[in-house]
């Protein structure tokens, strides 16, 4: 028997009924807050990803699905959406159209990765970007825009993380500083955080290595190493914060390794999920677009997981039962009346009224079974003594009032299903 390939999930009818919820939900609130929806291709050039993301992270140097195509192209299914949004945003020259885009969207990335709980290799993201402007009243709106949208969902555990990583120059002072720390300490690393301390040296505070969270609970914080420009500028954002309510912790340790990124960060993480436990994660990267041969533009945005979400969800007791049902369900009382329900049934569709009948050849008995399983408001009986008469009978299924309806005058029952 062939199966789904690891770590990837097949979404069945049952479950469809969350993903819907979630993803109405992340486009109500994405269109409160103006953002437009954005949808790139599911593979890209694979030079966009080496140097949009960097080759020292794992996602690049251990987890991308890479291939070459027939035209001896290195193609990659996208890990990200960032940099997809980006290209797209250089590549139509939107810089041109206005000087602010806040952009959306909801698609499938892939990682080879280990897969766990809440971590698959296909997965499924919704995020924003706003492009143009290098206001931290944008920072804050992005944290905003998140911790809404996962509010929305019902969780209640939540907390909000935020960083200031400041500039370039200023981070390259502060990994020099975390060098020379470390230096000492070196041999006491994890393998990973060896690698990483020549490669991506702000990935170690990503280790979950219990020597490594050690070790890093005594290094360096980047905040003293941020210029007064920087430290103001994440002023503001804490002080938007602060006035719409939304509570949040400083956490120094949370400083991305990707090199594109500047000034504020933030992760809003769920004790729902177990180790997993960042729903979101973003921030400021006001470098990304002139490295990929853009015009130098700020941006700042954030990406979320769904399948951590949904398990939160579901921790937490929040997720929602599929309450959709049928307008109708035809019962057809004999075979010789099986072209009459057809011919009933395409008029209703036609209506836009939800409609089922047997197609099993089943009892009436049977079909009223189903009916019921399918959660029919109501049932339309077609054939007996009544269709020989001209009638066809409609039940409302919750209150078991029946009547007579007149075969002709379909709009009759028609009028009676559109009262829901």
């Amino acid at each position: 028997m062939i199966k789904a390939i690891t770590g990837t999930k097949d979404i069945l009818p049952e479950q469809i009924s969350e993903w819907k919820r979630l993803e109405k939900i992340v486009e109500e609130k994405m269109s409160c807050f103006n953002y437009k929806e954005i949808r790139t291709p599911t593979f890209e050039e694979t030079s966009l990803f080496s140097r949009g993301i960097g080759e020292a992270t794992d996602i690049v140097s251990k987890e991308m699905y890479t291939f070459t195509d027939r035209s001896k192209t290195s193609i990659t299914l996208k890990p990200e959406m960032t940099a997809s949004v980006v290209r797209a945003f250089i590549e139509h020259k939107l810089s041109k159209k206005q000087n602010l885009h806040k952009l959306y969207y909801i698609s499938s990335m892939y990682r080879q990765e280990r897969p766990q709980a809440g971590r698959l290799r296909e997965f499924h993201q919704f995020g924003a970007e706003a492009i143009g402007s290098d206001n931290p009243m944008l920072d804050a709106e992005m944290i905003e825009l998140a911790y809404d949208i996962l509010k929305s969902f019902g969780l209640k555990n939540l907390e909000v993380k935020i960083n200031s990583l400041g500039v370039p120059s200023e981070r390259e002072s502060y990994k020099s500083e975390l060098k020379k720390y470390l230096s000492d300490k070196f041999d006491s690393l994890s393998e990973d955080s060896k690698k990483r301390f020549e490669t991506n040296i702000l990935r170690i505070f990503d280790s979950k290595d219990e020597r490594d969270i050690e070790i890093m609970d005594g290094a360096p914080k980047i905040l003293d190493f941020l210029s007064d420009e920087s430290l103001e500028h994440f002023e503001k954002v804490k002080n938007y914060l602060t006035g719409i309510g939304i509570e949040f912790k400083v956490d120094q340790k949370l400083v991305r390794g990707l090199d594109y990124y500047t000034n504020t960060t933030f992760e809003i993480v769920s004790g729902s999920v177990g180790s997993q436990s960042a729903l979101c994660g973003g921030g400021r990267y006001n470098l990304l677009i002139e490295q990929l041969g853009g015009p130098p533009t700020p941006a700042t945005g954030f990406a979320a997981g769904m399948e951590r979400i949904l398990l939160a969800c579901q921790n937490e007791g929040c997720s929602q039962e599929d309450k959709s049902s049928l307008d109708v369900y035809l019962v057809r009382m004999e075979p010789a009346k099986t072209s009459d329900v057809f011919k009933i049934a395409a008029e209703l569709r036609n209506n836009n009224l939800k409609t089922e009948l047997d197609y099993l050849s089943r009892s009436v008995k049977a079909q009223m079974r189903e009916a019921n399983r399918l959660k029919a408001r109501f049932v339309l009986f077609v054939g007996g003594e009544e269709f020989e008469k001209g009638y066809v009978v409609l039940k409302n299924m919750e209150s078991g009032e029946q009547e007579d309806v007149k075969q002709d005058n379909l709009d009759a029952i028609i009028n009676r299903l559109n009262l829901k």
